[in-house]
């Protein structure tokens, strides 16, 4: 199809996935402010959720009464910079099939069960997971001073009272530190068509409403707003309710608009972080607020149905460290067994008797390598990036004995098995079995432009 087809619309596509950049932006805000609990209003299939039921690589910092701080490499704090810890996270949708699947999306393991990853991962703090089925406009008193909430892809699906709720509901009821919302912007849909494309090049669906003659992107959209309203909305409800607002965008077409608009047009999602102001006087005006429209006196459980509460258990050794030499004298032994007298920091911490050793804390390895007197941690560049790794003294290294005297018996490599069978040897036909129909082998000679079936 030629870009400039006005008949046509345009090819516009997303790499990540635009729910995928929505998500990335969601939780790299998340992982700055240091959220610990989280309600996901609208949440759907429980996707944010899964995520965040994901366990943290390690505990945070160890308090200074555990492990007193002593100046030394405290350029180390950035390893805790990108780790999430939460430790309560919930669900709200009216939607009670997608439900079902965030139920089972959020639920734990059965003892025993494993994940299949080649390491699996261990949890070092508990997770409390609930999920909801109800209408946001109606208070869920469990949720009034929740840290953040989330919602993603909702408002504009929201019928007017329950848009018209939703600001005195989360901001006012719930008062979260953060609320962290986004919506398509209905300015980047020019990007479909050519700058002067009929109407109808343009497939969507038209306003249900009626208020608009705009065609939005999913058949139950209520509305779609421009840059200007989204932004007039988010200021509004911010001087409202006490809230500090930041309105960006997320999502750029892969290709190139052919008239130059991809500046003028922005992003395919509007996003928005909302920070509470602090202070008594702000505190008491929401109070106020609330107290005027009634809204506390619509709360209610009974209004949301708790289909499933799941707790995810913390692994018994968390937060119980070993000595800090024993840990040392560990570290030297895995690097003797291994034969190394370097390792990265990271590699060495999912070595699961390492971790367990140190109780989960990250920094207690730090502190072991750093006082183990064979031991030195140092820094440096791999590749594109610089990685911290832990090094062997030279007055060790004897004890990592020559290859001959640790290798046993090694299985035979492939060609020196009698008959083995080699997909790239083109004088061996290849194997007469169900596979070959499976996965679609030719039939006949192959060469560059053969189909495979």
């Amino acid at each position: 199809m030629c870009q400039s087809d006005s008949a046509q619309e345009l090819s516009v596509t997303f790499r990540p996935e635009l729910y995928l950049q929505r998500r990335g932006w969601v939780l790299d805000i998340m992982r700055r402010e240091g959220i610990t609990e989280v309600l996901d209003i609208g949440c759907g299939e429980g996707e944010l959720l899964s995520c965040l039921c994901n366990p943290a690589p390690w505990l945070g910092p160890p308090p200074p009464e555990v492990l007193p701080a002593d100046g030394s490499h405290d350029e180390l704090a950035e390893i805790h910079e990108d780790i999430l810890h939460p430790v309560k996270v919930a669900g709200l949708d009216i939607s009670h099939s997608d439900l079902e699947l965030a139920v089972q999306g959020t639920t734990p393991l059965p003892p025993g069960h494993t994940s299949g990853l080649w390491h699996e991962p261990i949890r070092w703090e508990p997770l409390e997971v609930k999920i909801w089925e109800g209408s946001l406009a109606h208070v869920n008193p469990e949720y009034v001073g929740v840290e953040c909430v989330v919602s993603t892809e909702v408002i504009e699906h929201l019928p007017d009272d329950v848009l018209r709720a939703f600001a005195p509901v989360v901001f006012g009821a719930y008062r979260p530190r953060v609320v962290l919302v986004t919506t398509p912007s209905y300015t980047f849909n020019a990007r479909f068509t050519a700058p002067h494309a009929p109407m109808e090049t343009r497939s969507g669906w038209h306003d249900p409403t009626k208020r608009t003659s705009r065609i939005f992107r999913h058949h139950d959209h209520k509305f779609e707003w421009t840059v200007e309203e989204f932004t007039e909305w988010c200021k509004t409800v911010a001087a409202e309710w006490g809230y500090d607002v930041e309105v960006a965008g997320v999502g750029r077409a892969q290709e190139v608009d052919e008239w130059g608009r991809d500046e003028a047009l922005g992003w395919a999602s509007q996003v928005a972080a909302f920070r509470r102001r602090a202070g008594e006087e702000w505190e008491e005006k929401r109070a106020e607020q609330v107290a005027r429209l009634g809204i506390q006196s619509r709360e209610g459980l009974e209004r949301h149905k708790l289909l499933a509460t799941h707790q995810h258990p913390a692994h018994k050794t968390a937060r119980c460290s070993r000595p800090l030499a024993a840990v040392g004298a560990l570290v030297v032994d895995k690097m003797v067994d291994f034969r190394e007298t370097s390792i990265p920091l990271r590699e060495l911490w999912f070595q699961e008797e390492v971790a367990v050793a140190c109780g989960g804390w990250l920094d207690w390895l730090v502190r072991a390598a750093h006082t183990h007197d064979g031991l030195s941690l140092e820094r440096v560049t791999s590749g594109y990036a610089e990685e911290w790794q832990v090094r062997l003294d030279a007055d060790l290294h004897h004890l990592i004995l020559p290859k001959s005297q640790t290798d046993s018996a090694s299985p035979p490599d492939t060609d020196e098995l009698e008959g083995a069978w080699d997909p790239y040897d083109d004088d061996i036909p290849w194997p007469e079995t169900s596979a070959q129909e499976a996965w679609g082998a030719p039939t006949k000679e192959w060469d560059c432009g053969s189909e495979w079936t």
